[in-house]
């Protein structure tokens, strides 16, 4: 029987339970942060329980950490979050990159940089942007607090077998255009409903050519069309990622040997296939209050067709039939799990060299992790990024996310490279449109958005 990447991983780690109803899967590795964390950790006390495999489970702070000093925690919730994991972490012998650790950073970031995220995982975190790990063909996804409890204590957790959908990329992308533009295409496309129910692969052509940090943006966002999870073969891409990381220096060829099992066989069916061309795409700019209410740059914002529409135009203070570019922007955010990683800076930073940030713009680049943030500054993007009037901050989730000091005013618009523009994300009332880095870095100059396909981007820097 011809059998899908998904359903290859599902079968290796049925631990008990019928088909059709819920199964009990095998957890190989748990990560944890400070936000989802504490109730799981009391339940255990209250119940009498031990962390069964300390051994694969791995913390980081990220949510709550400030990015403008580590150490200077004001919010007193925060800080509460976070001393409860460190002893938390210490109560149950579970590794913490604490906030002073050379490998603290966004959990989706750390976990592949040191090489705990590997081909045909179970991952689960009490994060929904979990799926940013099935670029390594791991299944992962994301957990409530109580099955964060259930994976404490037992390493697994009772699941119902989604559906499969294939998702085939084709063609080059044209200059200008991202991994960030393809899933915000999907969503534009589709809906933010698109994958309910299922789990996403995508592959094709444009797969093979990306590298692991866009697969990693492409599943980290397949979580807002829906899906439980985004998955991709391991490929030589893969393999090469992975060699001599941290966690899979000592059983690298070992395990090189299993990853190469792992794709799709040829003749296996998905329950549902879309196809797209990547070389007729456009970047993207979102417009309303779901990553699904987007539109290409040269394009226009659409009419009002329901309720929906009609409050998100009234949140976002905006009009239909405007064009992106006559959205002003107050504030601009490079960072986040989709968009923080050392190619993304370095995109932003080649599009930078030589500019100036806006004077009303306020810009901030925030690493994904301290590894990010050192192999930056290493190669100088720092320099570039503080020159042209960004601040450089330290790793966390930052503006993602209103769960720390760095927030977007009321009524003001911010062009962010994250992953979610919910009404409110980035504090309250604020106005969130999602792009991609270089996207990003083209509004803070021009103060709006620009159609950057028509603007000359340094093809090379010369690092300080």
């Amino acid at each position: 029987m011809k059998k899908t990447l998904f359903d290859k991983l599902w079968e290796n780690h049925i631990v008990t339970g019928d088909e059709g109803k819920p199964q009990l899967l095998y957890i190989d590795l748990h990560l944890v942060h400070e936000v989802t964390s504490p109730q799981a950790f009391e339940g255990l006390r209250l119940s009498n329980r031990s962390v069964r495999r300390p051994d694969l489970t791995f913390a980081t702070m990220d949510h709550n950490v400030p990015t403008e000093n580590q150490l200077v925690i004001t919010d007193l919730i925060a800080k509460q979050q976070m001393d409860t994991l460190r002893n938390n972490c210490l109560e149950f012998s579970i590794p913490l990159a604490d906030i002073t650790d050379e490998e603290q950073g966004i959990v989706h970031v750390i976990g592949p940089e040191l090489g705990l995220t590997q081909p045909g995982k179970t991952i689960v975190c009490g994060d929904s942007h979990t799926s940013t790990h099935g670029a390594f063909g791991a299944l992962a996804f994301g957990i409530g607090t109580s099955e964060v409890e259930h994976v404490l204590a037992t390493q697994t957790l009772w699941q119902v077998k989604a559906k499969s959908m294939g998702v085939r990329l084709t063609g080059v992308l044209p200059k200008g255009v991202y991994a960030k533009d393809i899933i915000l295409h999907l969503l534009a496309t589709y809906g933010v409903s698109m994958g309910t129910g299922y789990v996403i692969e995508f592959y094709g052509e444009t797969i093979t050519n990306m590298s692991m940090e866009e697969r990693m943006t492409l599943c980290n966002m397949a979580i807002e069309g829906g899906a439980k999870a985004g998955l991709i073969a391991p490929d030589q891409t893969t393999f090469e990622y992975l060699k001599n990381r941290k966690y899979t220096f000592d059983s690298y060829d070992e395990s090189l040997i299993e990853w190469k099992k792992l794709f799709t066989d040829k003749g296996a069916t998905f329950d549902k296939e879309i196809v797209v061309d990547v070389s007729t795409l456009a970047p993207y700019v979102t417009w309303g209050t779901n990553p699904g209410m987007g539109v290409k740059i040269d394009g226009i914002l659409p009419k009002i067709k329901d309720e929906n529409d009609e409050r998100a135009y009234e949140y976002m203070g905006l009009t239909p039939e405007i064009t992106p570019s006559d959205i002003p922007v107050q504030h601009v955010f490079i960072g986040s799990c989709t968009n923080s990683r050392l190619s993304d800076l370095e995109e932003a930073a080649n599009y930078l060299k030589g500019k100036k940030v806006k004077p009303t713009v306020r810009a901030l680049v925030v690493p994904g992790s301290k590894q990010v943030r050192n192999a930056a500054m290493k190669k100088g993007l720092h320099h570039i990024f503080i020159e042209a009037g960004f601040e450089w901050r330290e790793a966390g989730c930052s503006m993602c996310l209103a769960m720390n000091p760095d927030q977007v005013p009321s009524g003001e618009h911010c062009a962010s490279t994250s992953n979610r523009n919910f009404e409110g994300r980035q504090g309250k009332g604020a106005r969130t449109h999602l792009v991609s880095p270089v996207m990003a870095a083209a509004a803070a100059v021009h103060g709006h958005f620009i159609d950057i396909r028509k603007e000359q981007v340094n093809e090379t820097i010369t690092y300080a």
